[in-house]
This record gives structure tokens, C-alpha cells and sequence, in this order.
């Protein structure tokens, strides 16, 4: 009789894979509460350790910035600030102050944080309570001189209750085949990650999954149903491995599709864009067959440094990437800086709801200096190539208004001193905001595009934080209100003659690309990998029918 057990969760990254488990176990860290003699040297133990961890921290980042961009890194950016948290150290020093030893103080602030941030009705705050004993468990890891996690030596499935991004990141992706936890969400920074690594994954399969696995069982996993079989028969490995196998024929039959063209069968085209996280995916947007760059994220350059970049360091990387693409677009978004993104040199204040806080745009209308800066190196380097310059969360025609001023002054000083500069780049703003969607038939007399950034005009939209598990059958990314708005804006665009396109997750989802193309949206601007798969789908399509 056979022992093959079925389950099933939410499909994170639709893929297959068949392989040995691996089961990551969380170890308990045992801490027990002790007097310490010398304060002194508990104190040093601690720093030492924290610094360990915050080096540790940011090798993980930067090696997550390689293999998947600075937007995903980001959640590492986060750890290392809330080691160097005020309140938290202060916490920390007030137990050490009192004799007790390192580990239980570290203990002690962690269980005090997570308590009082998991307690707080702000879901991004709330959110943190993870963030937080992550970190703690690695300090505490460190003190202890134990090793964080697990080495993987074989290509394996990697199995666990959960993943926190450091788990996961710090993985050798070489050696995983897919990810498969019994919770967690589909929007959690390790599902996020996983996306961008390519690998299938499968989160919310239930804790009956993990009783029934041991090291070295088989399993397979099918990461767009959500199934996960432990243990398969003969008759399942059969269909897994055609899977496989269509899987890697499929490959071979999208790379064919390079060169060719983003023309339906009914022949309307549409152009099918990049988004590149930083300098570090210059080359593979280049690589990649795309239409132009239609997002660069330029707050990767305020991320990596520990002041402000100067005009000359911005300049070389705006040249930089319009120089790699030979003449086609390439769209800079100005600085998005904010919410979940920040840098300690900003010094910005701590604020309640960082999502409704000072971010983007408004970090710029309020510091005009750093703004026109950025605005110089960009139009300095505009005569390198073709280049589109992006205002992010709009929500007013008076901040288009403003921003368009600054890009004038910056351009009648580049006039005095004899700079040369494009007198045809483009200028255009995300639809990111509801209210800029409502109100996208005056914008669009400003702009000369539209680009809707689906993810946060989902979650401003429908007022859920996408990373909420507990929100994920309310966060209906394909809401009729959402289509409402995306095609309002699209036909506002179009009747000043303008363009539009579609920068989000939502740009991914096949199931919506028909959609899309009949309400005109001119581009989709998607991660390298999934260019020839949505060129296929568009090749695929007839409009007319």
C-alpha cells in the first residue's frame, strides 16, 4: 500500500519540481537568565555581537541587491536599522545595568518588542514582531557562537513552519528546489524573494504537512496549483516528470522568441518593458530582449551609501544604463524613498503609518535641494540615450505642478552654464494613488505618460496591506474597482496623447494581459525573467474575436 500523502497550499511561483526534502527545523535557543561580576565586559559581548550581526546583515544584502534587486533586498536594510533601534539598545542596556547576563537581555528585549509591536492595529508596525525576533534570534545566535541555520549539500525542497527572509536568503539557491512551509503568506517578504529567485514555492500547507516528512523524503511540488504530494507513487512521478520535462521544453520554446515581435495575432502591439532594482541588473536588462527599461528604481543610490549621492555619482549611473540600451527608453523613477525604504542620513522622523507618510514625492516637494540634484544628473545624462523621468505617488495636480517648476529652473541653469542636455525627454507620473486615478483627466494635460503602479494602488485602493496574511481573501488584486481605475486613467492619457503603462505586479499576470491590451495600455514593464513568457502570451492573443 502506498504511503503517498496529498496536500495543499497557495501557490507562490508557478513551477514544478520533484526532490529530497529538506527540513529546516527552527532551533529553540535556549537562554537562561544569569548575574554577570563584570558589566563592562557583558556590555562589549553584546556589541560585539551586534555588530556581528549587523556585518552579517549586510553581506546578506548585498548579495540579495546580485541576485534579485534592491527592492527585495530591502527587508535586510530593515533588520539592520531595528539593530541600531534606539529604544531597543536602551532596553537592552537598562538589563545589562542590572548584572544579568547578555543572551537573557537580548531575550528579554526581543519578547518585551514583539509583544508590543504585534499588539499595535498598524499592520506595518505589527509586521515588525517577526522582524524583530529574527534579528534577536541572530544576536542571541551570535553571543552563543552558534552557527545561523542550516547548509543544504544536495538539491533539496526545503520544508519548514516558516521561512524569515534571512532563512531564506542566506540558502544556497543553487541547492533549492522549491520552498514549501505550512504558513506564511503569498505576499510575506519570503514570498516575494522566492518569486524573484524563480524557484516554486508553496506557503500555508498546514502543520499536518510537516509531521508526516523526514529528511530524505520525496516530495512534489507544484507551485501554480499548490499541491504538494509527500511520498508519490510511481503514476504521480510519471506526471511530475512530464511536467519537468514541459517545463524545460517550454524554455527552449520562449528563448526562440527572442528578436521577435509584441504583436497579437489581430496585429496590435504593445511594447514589453524592464524593471531593473539598480546598477546591479543593468546587464540583464540588457540581456533580455525587452522593449526599454520601464522602471529604474533610483532610490538604490540613497540606499547603498551613508550621505546623500552626489550629482556626479548619480550621473554616472543614469549614463550608465542609458548607454546599455541603445537607444531605447529607459524610464527613471525620481527618488521613492519612504514607508519601508529609508536611510539614516535622511533622519526623518518615525512616524504611525509610514504607508501614509512622508515618502517619495513628498520627501522631494519638501527638500527641493536633494530634489533638483537628482533632476540635474538626470537631464545631464539624458543626451546619452532615451530617457522618460518618473514622478512617483502623485496625488495632486499642484505636486506635478511643482515638480515640473523645479525640472524648468534646473534646465534654465544647465541653459547658463552651457550644459547639454535632451530637449526630448519625456516626463510622466505613477498612478499609484486612488486619488491620482480619479483625477488622471487633469494630470494627463501635464504629463506626456502614465505609468500605474499596481501594488500600492491595490492596497490604497482597497485599504489592505498587502503583506497582511490575515487580509489575503480581501486583497482581490483583480478588484473591479482596480480595472475601474487603471482604465479611467487610460483613457484619460490617451484622449491628451499620451501613453500608458503598467510597472506593478499586476503587469505578470497573464490572466489579465487580454485585459489589458483591450483597454489599451501601450506597455508592461515586468522582472527579466518573465518577458518572454508575456510576449508569448501576447503573441498568442486575438483581440478581434
Amino acid at each position: 500500500m502506498s504511503d503517498m500523502k496529498e496536500f495543499h497550499g497557495r501557490g507562490v511561483y508557478d513551477a514544478a519540481a520533484v526532490g529530497k526534502v529538506f527540513l529546516l527545523k527552527h532551533k529553540k535557543t535556549q537562554v537562561r537568565r544569569t548575574h554577570v561580576d563584570d558589566i563592562k565586559r557583558e556590555i562589549k559581548r553584546f556589541e560585539q555581537a551586534k555588530a556581528l550581526s549587523i556585518s552579517q546583515l549586510d553581506e546578506i544584502y548585498k548579495r540579495t541587491i546580485e541576485e534579485v534587486g534592491s527592492e527585495d533586498a530591502g527587508i535586510f536594510e530593515i533588520h539592520m536599522m531595528l539593530l541600531d533601534d534606539e529604544d531597543y539598545n536602551e532596553y537592552i542596556s537598562d538589563v545589562l545595568s542590572k548584572g544579568f547576563n547578555a543572551e537573557y537581555a537580548v531575550a528579554l528585549a526581543s519578547d518585551y518588542f514583539c509583544e508590543l509591536f504585534a499588539a499595535m492595529d498598524d499592520d506595518y508596525m505589527s509586521e515588525r514582531s517577526a522582524d524583530i525576533k529574527d534579528v534577536s534570534e541572530r544576536v542571541i545566535a551570535n553571543l552563543k557562537g552558534a552557527a545561523q541555520g542550516e547548509g543544504l549539500n544536495e538539491p533539496s525542497i526545503v520544508c519548514a513552519d516558516d521561512l524569515s527572509p534571512s532563512e531564506t536568503a542566506e540558502l544556497d539557491r543553487e541547492m533549492v528546489l522549491a520552498f514549501v512551509t505550512a504558513h506564511g503568506s503569498v505576499n510575506s517578504h519570503t514570498a516575494i524573494l522566492a518569486r524573484s529567485m524563480n524557484v516554486p514555492a508553496i506557503v500555508g500547507v498546514g502543520d499536518a504537512f510537516l509531521s508526516s516528512l523526514s529528511n530524505g523524503s520525496i516530495c512534489a511540488v507544484d507551485g501554480g496549483s499548490g499541491d504538494v504530494i509527500v511520498n508519490p507513487d510511481e503514476g504521480t512521478l510519471e506526471k511530475f516528470n512530464q511536467r519537468l520535462s514541459a517545463d524545460k521544453q517550454e524554455l527552449i520554446r520562449l528563448d526562440e522568441l527572442r528578436g521577435k515581435e509584441n504583436i497579437t495575432l489581430d496585429g496590435r502591439s504593445i511594447e514589453i518593458c524592464v524593471n531593473v532594482n539598480g546598477e546591479s541588473e543593468i546587464g540583464a536588462a540588457a540581456e533580455c530582449d525587452a522593449s526599454g527599461v520601464g522602471l529604474f528604481r533610483s532610490e538604490f543610490l540613497y540606499l547603498e551609501g551613508e550621505s546623500y549621492p552626489s550629482e556626479d555619482r548619480q550621473f554616472d549611473a543614469y549614463k550608465r544604463v542609458l548607454e546599455s540600451m541603445n537607444g531605447k527608453r529607459v524610464v527613471i523613477r525620481t527618488l521613492d524613498i519612504g514607508a519601508d525604504k529609508s536611510a539614516d542620513y535622511f533622519e526623518l522622523k518615525k512616524e504611525e503609518n509610514p504607508a501614509l507618510g512622508l515618502r517619495a514625492i513628498r520627501i522631494c516637494l519638501t527638500r527641493p535641494e536633494i530634489f533638483k540634484t537628482q533632476i540635474r544628473a538626470l537631464y545631464r545624462a539624458s543626451i546619452y540615450g532615451r530617457l522618460a523621468i518618473m514622478f512617483p505617488m502623485i496625488s495632486s495636480v499642484s505636486e506635478v505642478e511643482q515638480a515640473l517648476a523645479l525640472c524648468s529652473e534646473v534646465k534654465q541653469e544647465l541653459d547658463e552654464c552651457g550644459v547639454a542636455y535632451s530637449k526630448d525627454v519625456e516626463i510622466g507620473i505613477m498612478i499609484e494613488t486612488p486619488a491620482a486615478a480619479v483625477i488622471s483627466d487633469r494630470l494627463a494635460t501635464m504629463v506626456d505618460f502614465f505609468s500605474v503602479g499596481t501594488n500600492d494602488l491595490t492596497q490604497y485602493t482597497l485599504a489592505c496591506d498587502r503583506q497582511n496574511p490575515q487580509l489575503e481573501q480581501f486583497c482581490d488584486t483583480h478588484h473591479e474597482a482596480i480595472i475601474r481605475l487603471i482604465e479611467y486613467s487610460c483613457q484619460n492619457i490617451h484622449d491628451n496623447g499620451g501613453w500608458i503603462g503598467i510597472c506593478g505586479e499586476l503587469a505578470t499576470d497573464l490572466s489579465l494581459t487580454e485585459a489589458f491590451l483591450k483597454m489599451g495600455i501601450d506597455e508592461l514593464s515586468v522582472s527579466p525573467p518573465f518577458v518572454l513568457r508575456l510576449r508569448k502570451r501576447v503573441r498568442s492573443l486575438n483581440l478581434s474575436r
